[in-house]
């Protein structure tokens, strides 16, 4: 097995570490966060449910069918 070779940590000579201003760790970690729609399942609801296909049928199932007993209740009265 070749073994890699060993990298250097310094910039081009072209490139001067006061052309990149400020650097700060996690910087965009908030807006990430904010983006994205990342959901973990349980084990046990992973084998049931093992694509992203089969999460968005159930869901959009379950949706259907909240939607259709809603509107099939009376509404009730506020005093």
């Amino acid at each position: 097995m070749k073994k890699p070779e060993k990298q250097t940590d310094e910039l081009r000579a072209e490139y001067k570490r006061e052309d990149f201003g400020v650097m700060v760790r996690g910087k965009y970690a908030k807006r990430c966060k904010e983006a994205s729609n990342i959901v973990v399942l349980d084990p046990d609801v992973q084998q049931a449910f093992p694509n992203t296909q089969t999460v968005n049928d159930a869901l959009r199932g379950l949706l259907g069918l909240a939607r259709a007993v809603k509107l099939k209740t009376p509404r009730t009265r506020h005093s």
